[in-house]
C-alpha cells in the first residue's frame, strides 16, 4: 500500500466549520476529521474567522470557539488579496458566472495567494476552481 502524501496546509471554509459545529454528517466534515487525524496543518483567515464567530450565539461558546481557532495557522490578507478577490469576481462575471457571495472570492484569493488548497461545501467555489486555478480538496476522495 502506497503512503499518502501530506498536504501540509489546508484552508477550511466557513461552510465546513458550520457543518461540523451543527453536527452535520457531510463528506466535508468527514474529510476535515481525517485531515486533523492525519496531523495536517489547518489554517484560517480573517474572513472565515469572522464568519464563523458571527454565527456563535452564546458568549461561552464564542470564547471557546475563539480559543479553538487560536490553534490554527492564520493566513494574512494583504491589499493584494483584496485586489485578487475583485479580479476573480470580475473574470467570472465576464464569463457569465455569478458568484453569489463575494466574500467567497476573498477566501479563494487567500487560498490562491498562499498556494493552499481549500476544503469547502459551497458551490460558489466550483467555478473559481474551474476557471481560476483554485485548488480544492475533494471530500469524496478521502480529503486528499
Amino acid at each position: 500500500m502506497a503512503a499518502r502524501a501530506r498536504l501540509t496546509v489546508v484552508l477550511v471554509d466557513t461552510t465546513v466549520w458550520v457543518d461540523l459545529f451543527r453536527g452535520a454528517a457531510t463528506a466535508q466534515v468527514a474529510a476535515l476529521g481525517r485531515l486533523i487525524a492525519d496531523g495536517e496543518d489547518i489554517c484560517t483567515c480573517g474572513v472565515i474567522l469572522t464568519e464563523v464567530l458571527q454565527g456563535v450565539r452564546e458568549d461561552s461558546d464564542f470564547r471557546r470557539t475563539v480559543a479553538r481557532f487560536d490553534a490554527f495557522l492564520f493566513l494574512p490578507m494583504s491589499r493584494r488579496t483584496f485586489v485578487k478577490a475583485a479580479e476573480l469576481y470580475r473574470l467570472l462575471r465576464r464569463k457569465g458566472i455569478t458568484i453569489w457571495k463575494p466574500l467567497d472570492c476573498m477566501i479563494a484569493a487567500v487560498s490562491l495567494e498562499h498556494d493552499v488548497p481549500l476544503l469547502h461545501n459551497d458551490r460558489d467555489f466550483d467555478p473559481i476552481a474551474a476557471h481560476c486555478g483554485l485548488r480544492v480538496i475533494e471530500a469524496c476522495d478521502g480529503g486528499r
